[in-house]
């Protein structure tokens, strides 16, 4: 017999790849934080022996998801304004409490808060959007959760940087400090084409090809922003990024609720990739993703959940149930947007947005172990007659027992290894009172 580090024996596994495929008493085999083996239980403990071995008989394994959009430290103005469409939201309430307490202490807390509520939720991996990208990847390293960092860029002085030079300068040290890190994968962060002017625009296309790195992005969110930006150049945005070289294979556009026919014909040529948002595009009102017109012109969709200040959770299995269920409305099709193609958008789909799809994203042999266990023997989630739409359509995220990520348990019977929950809520509670005296 072979012995490895861990075997984890699922009573089914939904492996992502190949698509539509469900398997049922297997097990994943985790060596050195990967994946080496998927196979019947039984010839899996005919042919290994573990120093972890996990008996999840009521569980279904997923791949673990892959938030493709946060703004993880904004975890800390959850709730702050809410029953506000966007501008409003962002320039009368968000923008000037940020301006007042976000600082590194801010971002660390808040990333804290937020890592261990994704990890709650099956997710594993995250690609954040914020200021002090560097303290954001340290608290992920620290607790050993995977993340794509935002190296943002904005016209406007914050408390991170005070022009786009210095953003850019500031981001490409973060970029230098982590590029050999397993957990951690840098990828340029524009705010939007209305925060951002063409000479950056242009500076972070050629650093992104140079670097052979994405670049995140809000584009075409409000109908508001496309009519300003009409107003103002003549162009909708779509229209500016391309005539910039934006729309590109390494291009990771979030929201897109405000696209005609011809805008996703070219962005499907293009190449690029979606971050579909769909309970903050509701709460905030800023409209409908066609996420099935463009699934099925060939763009590569992912799942977000927006910042918890404006969704106000970060919970990935809600997500999905929202994006199946809007996505059939906006289709006007009750088979469009099937329980397997959502998980496929919450996972593998997120994982080729940003650029790691051959190392996570999908439970096959050589990729890292990131893993999810969600218990499906629950009186809410019976009768069960098929697992991945239970998942999708039932389940909640009080049902995720474990999560691995690189074969480290990070979730283990729904408690935390690697955070200290008590000393995060403490922490959190303090910024409450900080914050809630002001608001």
């Amino acid at each position: 017999m072979t012995t490895v580090d861990t075997l984890i024996h699922g009573r089914w596994i939904a492996p992502v790849e190949p698509d539509n495929t469900l398997h049922e008493h297997h097990s994943l085999v985790v060596h050195e934080g990967r994946i080496v083996d998927l196979l019947p239980t039984d010839q899996a403990r005919a042919r290994y022996t573990a120093d972890n071995e996990h008996e999840r008989d009521r569980h279904l394994l997923i791949p673990g998801l892959v938030n493709a959009h946060t703004h993880a430290a904004m975890s800390l103005l959850r709730g702050l304004a809410d029953d506000l469409p966007l501008h409003d939201w962002l320039n009368n309430h968000i923008w000037p409490a940020e301006s007042r307490w976000v600082n590194e202490e801010f971002v660390h807390d808040g990333a804290q808060l937020a890592i261990a509520e994704m990890l709650r939720c099956g997710t594993t991996c995250f690609n954040d959007m914020y200021y002090f990208p560097d303290v954001t990847a340290r608290v992920a390293v620290s607790c050993g959760m995977r993340a794509c960092v935002g190296l943002i860029v904005l016209d406007f002085p914050t408390v991170w940087a005070g022009d786009a030079n210095e953003y850019i300068s500031k981001g490409l040290a973060v970029h230098d400090h982590y590029r050999s890190d397993p957990l951690i994968r840098a990828v340029f962060a524009p705010h939007a084409p209305y925060t951002v002017s063409d000479a950056p625009l242009q500076h972070i296309r050629v650093l992104a090809d140079e670097l052979d790195i994405g670049i995140h992005m809000h584009v075409h969110e409000t109908a508001e922003e496309i009519d300003k930006a009409v107003e103002l150049t003549g162009k909708r945005p779509l229209a500016r990024l391309h005539e910039l070289g934006l729309i590109a294979p390494n291009m990771m556009a979030v929201h897109m609720t405000q696209l005609s026919t011809q805008e996703i014909a070219d962005f499907a040529v293009a190449g690029g990739h979606v971050v579909h948002c769909p309970e903050s595009n509701l709460k905030l009102a800023s409209g409908l993703a066609p996420v099935q017109t463009l699934l099925a012109a060939g763009v590569n969709v992912a799942l977000g959940t927006d910042g918890a200040a404006s969704n106000n959770d970060l919970d990935m299995i809600g997500e999905m149930r929202t994006a199946a269920l809007l996505g059939k409305m906006v289709a006007n099709d009750a088979s469009a947007l099937p329980a397997h193609a959502v998980l496929r958008m919450a996972t593998l789909n997120g994982a080729r947005a940003l650029g790691l799809g051959s190392e996570t994203g999908s439970l096959v042999r050589g990729k890292w172990a990131d893993v999810a266990a969600v218990n499906l023997d629950t009186l809410e989630a019976r009768p069960l007659y098929d697992p991945v739409s239970q998942l999708v359509y039932t389940c909640g995220r009080e049902q995720v027992t474990d999560v691995w990520v690189a074969g480290q348990q990070l979730l283990k019977s729904r408690r935390l290894t690697t955070l200290d929950d008590n000393d995060i809520l403490a922490r959190t509670l303090e910024w409450q009172a900080r914050i809630g005296s002001t608001a």
